[in-house]
């Protein structure tokens, strides 16, 4: 069990101007910040998983404690979570998923194509993904206390998202033989994520403006959101790089199609989202 209750008593103090809601929408909503708390906390060790990966590729000191940093904002994301569940009448506490291994890629050709299969899935996928589901969510947040600790949660989440962009600004130009290789895995990669947020993004339309207001937002318009960033920001970003990304997007929704998942393709654009600023 993942037990928050005694930290979430703490912030819950400060996350004073919650409504009143019917029991219901209550429930519906503490369920939603139960589930972010978890995956806030998942994330940390994931984050802790790359610091041995990134020393063994050799990256620069300050990549290496800014990988420590990561981990410890999403331990503390994982409170601040933990502060909304109590503040709205739940208990922080919540089953604990077996943890999947992080990959150490030992088929990789070298340490550094290894941490780049990983940053580019972690960072440059998920994390970017994130930062358009999050966002979107800020527009509808309505308490103000509620609407700063997101504020917040989102601004770590972009800074996430830019550290694996911005690596590979610094790496650039990837050697050839090595952008071949991480394009074989970028399909695998890309199924992947699909997978795991289709998994976790309900597809219903909402419960009604006041359930958006304390986070519980349409799963249909976050599952197009999803879909929309991946093709307008994630697979440009990758191809600005030199990565074949668009043929890796192509073969992994022949792939989910395969399994019967569903992919939009074109898909609308949604303003909400400053796309440009992340990759």
């Amino acid at each position: 069990m993942l037990d928050l209750r005694a930290e979430g008593a703490l912030g819950a103090a400060l996350l004073t101007d919650l409504p009143q809601l019917s029991e219901p929408l209550r429930t519906v909503a503490v369920h939603t910040w139960l589930g972010r708390m978890v995956n806030e906390h998942i994330s940390a060790q994931v984050f802790g998983a790359l610091l041995g990966q990134a020393m063994a590729a050799g990256l620069p000191a300050k990549r290496i404690a800014d990988l420590a940093a990561f981990a410890g904002e999403e331990l503390a994301h994982a409170r601040q979570c933990a502060a909304a569940v109590a503040a709205l009448g739940g208990q922080a506490q919540a089953p604990y998923p077996p943890l999947a291994r992080v990959p150490d890629h030992l088929d990789a050709a070298s340490p550094l194509e290894a941490v780049l299969r990983n940053i580019i899935a972690v960072c440059c996928l998920s994390e970017t993904v994130a930062v358009a589901l999050i966002r979107a969510e800020t527009l509808e947040i309505g308490p103000a206390t509620l609407k700063k600790l997101l504020d917040g949660i989102l601004a770590d989440e972009v800074g996430h998202a830019r550290w694996g962009w911005t690596l590979l600004d610094e790496l650039a130009p990837l050697d050839p033989a090595l952008c071949r290789r991480l394009d074989a895995y970028l399909t695998v990669a890309l199924v992947h994520l699909v997978e795991h947020e289709l998994a976790f993004l309900p597809d219903h339309g909402g419960m009604g403006d006041q359930a958006a207001q304390l986070g519980v937002c349409s799963g249909q318009a976050a599952r197009t959101l999803f879909l929309d960033t991946v093709e307008t920001v994630i697979v440009p970003g990758l191809q600005r790089h030199g990565l074949q990304a668009q043929e890796a997007w192509q073969q992994a929704q022949a792939r989910l199609r395969a399994k019967n998942h569903v992919c939009m393709s074109p898909l609308p654009l949604m303003a909400m989202l400053p796309r440009a600023s992340m990759a």
